[in-house]
């Protein structure tokens, strides 16, 4: 296994495989098994089937704790959201997934490792070669420091309208005027950062920050709904 690859992982997400088998198969495509059958390897399509599964289980065990206030089909959506094609092979680029897996000459040619479906089967990959080798803990170690910080960011707001939720929340027993209050926004224009607050009833609930205001909305309006819920 590539040793840069290996130091890397220490480094980025304190990952260190005890069996490096388990990650040499999930970093081995079946083309470059394809083209090299007399080394006898096996491909990662296997140990991606095992991490899909383990993906989804980690991920909707984050969501029913961190957003008791969400039904049921608020939180499917949202962890298909995370858990699509789109964000995984996003998440393979960010933490440089792509640049480490064998490909078959082939597939390097047409441009394999930019190919989402590719990259997504990579990241699941590698999540079945991390559970095989430190079980859920392990997994969910990695998932703390990678995809869960992104959905507290509010990157799938799309799905998830903390404002929405925020709303119902405060009014169950009636109605509550709340204000998002824009405190700082700081930053060159192309790359601005924006800090709300949001207040109801004279009182501070929470704050968030985002490239932009509805994002940094979004941001504080999940933030108040975990401070409210903590002390109830």
């Amino acid at each position: 296994m590539n040793k840069e690859f290996l130091a890397k992982l220490k480094s980025a997400f304190q990952v260190e495989f005890n069996n490096i088998d388990f990650l040499s198969e999930a970093f081995t495509h079946s083309s470059y098994v394809n083209e090299h059958r007399e080394l006898d390897l096996n491909d990662n399509e296997r140990i991606e089937f095992l991490g899909d599964a383990v993906l989804e289980l980690t991920v909707t065990k984050y969501l029913f704790r961190e957003y008791p206030h969400l039904p049921e089909g608020k939180l499917t959506r949202l962890r298909a959201a995370i858990v699509c094609e789109a964000s995984l092979s996003q998440f393979a680029k960010e933490c440089e997934f792509d640049q480490y897996i064998l490909l078959g000459k082939g597939e390097e040619r047409m441009n394999g490792r930019k190919r989402p479906s590719l990259l997504c089967d990579l990241f699941e990959s590698f999540i079945g070669a991390l559970y095989l080798d430190q079980g859920l803990e392990g997994v969910t170690s990695f998932l703390n420091k990678t995809v869960f910080p992104r959905i507290k960011s509010g990157a799938f707001s799309h799905v998830m309208d903390h404002k929405t939720n925020l709303q119902e929340f405060l009014q169950r027993n009636g109605e509550i005027t709340i204000d998002y209050v824009l405190k700082e926004e700081v930053g060159p224009a192309h790359e601005k950062e924006f800090l709300v607050e949001v207040q109801a009833e004279g009182s501070i609930l929470g704050q968030g920050k985002g490239k932009s205001k509805k994002a940094a909305e979004q941001v504080a309006a999940a933030n108040a709904l975990e401070n409210l819920q903590s002390v109830e």
